[in-house]
């Protein structure tokens, strides 16, 4: 039987809900909150106010979260890989793909940019730290059909072969969200899985809406990783050390602009993760410009080696609120059927098979949690996938 692998969000979203998870939060000592604020808010060598309301520290790039990690004390920054996935060029002025899409920016761009040697760190609240520290994705390994958690997917997923990365191009919308403790996001896994198909390493990124998470109803930038299956490693953007930035122009964890128009012009971002065969390191390639860093291969077990398992899809939560289905949409709110400039897709899906790109997944499971509330329609190197959440349909 196929491994379906349900890859659950932040507990703060999970069952009981967030009055409970506020509680927990509460019985963190703030001395202790504002000694992790200090260590995380490295001093800044410029600093910029977004429009958005997020402020943006230029940090001197080898001051960088990253290196608080135990086992990247003695790490030396590799500025670039020693090796790249054969097929793909990095010469971003021969770039022909990127050059002829919309450009995607953020909104911090317009006040300012870091020099060279830093990198931008969307700078950490009080309650951005609680989340880093109880908000870790929690997972669920199903062989059957039953999905009693308040997470619900639309997304393909490959298995059963050693993954050195994966491409997706991702249609970048702005759904609405019910709820505060709701989100909405598209994004990719490449993912290790033991020997009794537990996931123990991941690997993600995309885009998301979650205001628990962000304060706001924008979309943004994410990554996320674990090296213990959620249960006590990892976290999303930089809230904890691991994932070494290079890159001077994007802050993960900041909002996007601007949005696909629903029959009008669409904007998408295209993420790559590949990993350095020379040292292991796992890098990440957006928006076919921008070399944003690496997780070294130091933070894994499994995925020191390779990945086994790739996935790429839509994620909402449900929390059920007077017994309904929430409103919360998944891509553009809208279904997989309505198509092009209307529904929103993940195209250009690329696996990399020890260092051979080879176009699209191939012995594909497609899972689907709720059909009637979201769906996709999959071809042979894209998908459009998506919903509007609760309708006659779906109650």
């Amino acid at each position: 039987m196929a491994l379906f692998l349900f890859f659950l969000a932040p507990m703060s979203s999970v069952g009981i809900g967030i009055r409970d998870t506020n509680t927990v939060f509460s019985k963190k000592p703030k001395p202790e909150v504002w000694k992790q604020l200090k260590r995380l808010n490295k001093p800044a060598l410029k600093t910029i106010e977004s429009p958005d309301g997020d402020i943006i520290d230029c940090v001197d790039i080898y001051n960088q979260p990253a290196f608080d990690h135990p086992l990247l004390k003695n790490h030396t920054i590799k500025m670039r890989p020693s090796s790249y996935p054969e097929g793909f060029s990095f010469d971003e002025s021969n770039d022909i793909s990127s050059n002829s899409k919309p450009e995607i920016t953020q909104p911090w761009h317009l006040n300012g940019s870091c020099p060279e040697g830093t990198i931008p760190i969307r700078r950490t609240k009080e309650k951005d730290l609680l989340r880093a520290y109880y908000g870790k994705k929690k997972l669920s390994t199903i062989q059957d059909e039953t999905d009693t958690s308040i997470h619900e997917y639309c997304q393909i997923s490959e298995e059963g072969d050693t993954y050195h990365g994966l491409n997706a191009e991702i249609n970048v919308w702005n759904p609405a969200v019910m709820a505060e403790d709701e989100f909405s996001l598209a994004q990719f896994w490449i993912a290790g899985v033991d020997d009794i198909d537990t996931v123990i390493d991941t690997i993600e990124a995309g885009i998301m809406v979650y205001h628990d998470n962000y304060h706001d109803y924008e979309t943004h930038i994410f990554i996320f990783w674990t090296s213990d299956g959620y249960r006590s490693t990892g976290c999303y953007n930089l809230e904890c050390p691991g994932f070494v930035q290079v890159d001077h122009r994007i802050a993960v964890g900041a909002s996007v602009a601007p949005y696909s128009v629903y029959g009008g012009e669409q904007r998408s971002l295209n993420f790559l993760i590949f990993k350095d065969d020379f040292d292991g390191n796992w890098w990440l390639y957006l928006a076919h410009k921008y070399l944003l860093g690496y997780w070294p291969a130091s933070l894994f077990s499994i995925m020191a080696g390779s990945a086994t398992y790739v996935s790429w899809g839509g994620e909402v939560t449900n929390t059920q609120i007077g017994g309904q289905h929430t409103t919360t949409q998944m891509g553009s709110g809208h279904f997989a059927e309505e198509g092009t400039a209307r529904a929103s897709y993940f195209q250009n899906l690329e696996v990399i098979d020890a260092q051979l790109v080879r176009r699209g997944p191939r012995n594909i499971v497609t899972s689907v949690t709720k059909p009637n509330c979201y769906n996709l329609v999959n071809h042979e190197n894209s998908f459009y996938f998506g919903g509007p959440g609760r309708s006659l349909q779906c109650p």
